[in-house]
């Protein structure tokens, strides 16, 4: 009991002297040094609060066992030079000068104090750092006036909301009923997974007593684990709409062609393995020869990409695909043998194993919307770029002269040919178009997933499924599946595993499809093949 009045009263002692340009001195620096650690503790975080000039690097000395105490002086011995802690002028360190320890939480307390000397800094941006810092240190109520001078201080909303849930974190256990009672309410608008945890801890035997407490803790931790919950459930919207993202650009070119053309090419999943591939050789060149803008491969990538898969592509259909037009079951077996030689090509000149993409610095990282939801910007990208391409795409097919002959071709070939369309020429064009978008759909996956000659073969399936669910040659439906199917994979297999995700999907695909055979969006339109 004693030492808890005189805890409290070098505190309220500390709180009360002007600290604007306090300088740490000699006494302070022994007390944070020596002697019992409560005290040593109380002494840092009285120091922290008043702006000792010399406090930052004395803490990291501490931290790196760099200070010693020889009677009632602190030495800071660094790169075999001696200082005096106070002062920071040069000194000769006496004979018998004995380390200073610091136990566990000894040195908690000294990283929240480094930690702490930063939040009252006038740029909005250390500050942030500092306080996220801080948050991911073990704090107590020792630590409670630096924070609540802190949370005074405070200017920025967001800021000042992180430091007031800190602040109930750490009344949480205070001896006062009332403080307690008010930290529960305040905690309940929480959504960090941490403060769940606390709040679990706090209703565990050794835990809170009052009844009262008790019950006002249980209704915060259902209200977090709600608001939880939640997170975990956008958390697998998301990441479904970047698969169907991903699906998206792979299908496109699957929705023009096989409309076009009625081509089931097994070989389009190949095309974006070469696309992922070509931004794996544009990286590497970027490394070699253009260190200095690195981060920028990715968007030289893209055109790169387009280019050479649909460069594959034209030799396809000129090559094979154009002798077997009306042929569906030669068709799929001949670009299955392509799709084979592709990934063989790959595997002598890269080798078996999945090569190595990075992702630029812009695209490290993510936006923290929740502690248990973190928004990847790689993924973010992913999903804008796809939505760029289909608005190219869609311009390109409703208002250019090669989107008009796309179109009717695919609605009417005979008529179109009969009015002068070479439509040789627009197969050719179109399934070399169809293969560049193929390209970029491997530009995405680098960015996300293994670069390996199995790529492709992950995507073909469920491209098609797109495909024919959206309706053939539909750029609408082909979206609207692409991030159906995305969603309701990421759902179920949350709910019964990848395995039984894809049945289940496939399952509903089936009935679907036997209930609307022309899918979500029929083409319109006349044709004269019948």
């Amino acid at each position: 009991m004693l030492r808890k009045v005189v805890r409290w009263g070098v505190l309220a002692l500390a709180f009360a002297m002007p600290g604007a340009s306090f300088a740490l001195n000699a006494e302070q620096a022994l007390a944070i040094a020596a002697g019992d650690n409560d005290l040593r503790i109380v002494a840092l975080n009285a120091a922290v609060a008043r702006g000792d000039e010399r406090l930052a690097a004395f803490v990291q000395a501490m931290l790196d066992d760099e200070v010693k105490v020889a009677g009632p002086r602190v030495f800071i011995v660094h790169d075999g030079k001696t200082t005096d802690a106070a002062t920071g002028a040069a000194a000769t360190l006496p004979d018998g000068a004995e380390d200073v320890t610091n136990n566990n939480r000894t040195r908690g307390a000294l990283e929240a104090a480094l930690a702490g000397l930063r939040v009252f800094s006038p740029d909005v941006g250390v500050r942030r750092t500092a306080i996220a810092e801080l948050a991911k240190v073990s704090l107590d109520d020792r630590q409670l006036p630096l924070v609540e001078k802190a949370f005074a201080a405070e200017t920025d909303p967001a800021l000042k909301s992180q430091l007031e849930r800190m602040r109930s974190t750490m009344l949480v256990t205070s001896s006062d009923r009332g403080k307690r009672l008010a930290a529960a309410g305040d905690l309940a608008g929480s959504n960090q997974s941490a403060v769940a945890s606390l709040l679990q801890e706090r209703l565990g035997p050794s835990g809170e007593a009052d009844p009262e407490v008790r019950a006002a803790l249980q209704q915060a931790l259902t209200t977090v684990r709600a608001r939880l919950a939640w997170g975990e459930k956008l958390a697998v919207v998301f990441t479904g709409i970047s698969l169907g993202s991903v699906l998206l650009l792979v299908a496109l070119g699957l929705a023009i062609t096989y409309g076009l053309m009625g081509v089931i090419n097994m070989a389009h999943g190949e095309l974006m393995m070469i696309g992922a591939y070509t931004t794996y050789v544009v990286q590497n060149l970027f490394r070699q020869y253009l260190p200095g803008i690195f981060d920028a491969y990715v968007i030289a990538a893209i055109p790169a990409a387009f280019l050479v898969s649909a460069l594959v592509g034209a030799v396809l259909e000129r090559g094979v695909i154009r002798f077997l037009y009306g042929r569906p079951l030669e068709t799929l077996l001949a670009t299955w043998g392509i799709s084979l030689v592709l990934q063989q090509s790959v595997r002598s000149l890269f080798g078996a194993q999945n090569v190595p993409v990075e992702n630029p610095n812009w695209l490290s990282g993510g936006v923290e919307v929740m502690s248990n939801l973190v928004l990847p910007y790689n993924r973010i990208a992913i999903i804008a770029f796809a939505m760029i391409v289909l608005g190219g795409v869609a311009l390109l097919i409703a208002k250019t002269r090669f989107g008009l002959f796309i179109r009717g071709v695919t609605q009417n070939r005979r008529m179109a040919s009969c009015v002068g369309v070479d439509t040789a020429r627009i197969d050719m064009l179109a399934f070399s178009f169809g293969a560049g978008i193929a390209g970029l759909g491997g530009v995405a996956l680098s960015q996300i997933g293994n670069v390996g000659p199995d790529l492709g073969q992950s995507y073909i399936v469920d491209s098609f499924l797109v495909v024919v669910v959206g309706g053939v040659g539909q750029l609408a439906g082909t979206v609207v599946a692409a991030v159906g199917l995305g969603v309701l994979n990421k759902l179920f297999e949350g709910l019964a595993g990848a395995v039984l995700a894809k049945i289940a999907v496939l399952v509903i695909i089936v009935v679907f499809i036997q209930r609307k055979p022309s899918g979500l969006f029929a083409m319109k339109g006349r044709s004269a093949e019948a």
